[in-house]
């Protein structure tokens, strides 16, 4: 049978940062810089579609 509402593409993750080990949600396409909350270093930069991650990533959220 096909899906009449297709799924999302895009996702939510649980990112630690390598700086500071702070644990974070963000957005797997994001259309801004995000940066960690606790030291400002930058966990994910936009890249026109999927974001590029520059933290681990502990988790892909539904």
């Amino acid at each position: 049978m096909m899906e009449l509402i297709p799924q999302p593409r895009t996702k939510f993750l649980r990112v630690q940062c390598p700086e500071c080990n702070n644990e974070q949600i963000v957005f797997g396409s994001p259309a801004t810089v995000v940066k960690c909350l606790t030291c400002g270093k930058v966990l994910v930069e936009p890249r026109g579609g999927k974001g590029k991650v520059k933290a681990k990533i502990l988790e892909i959220l539904g």
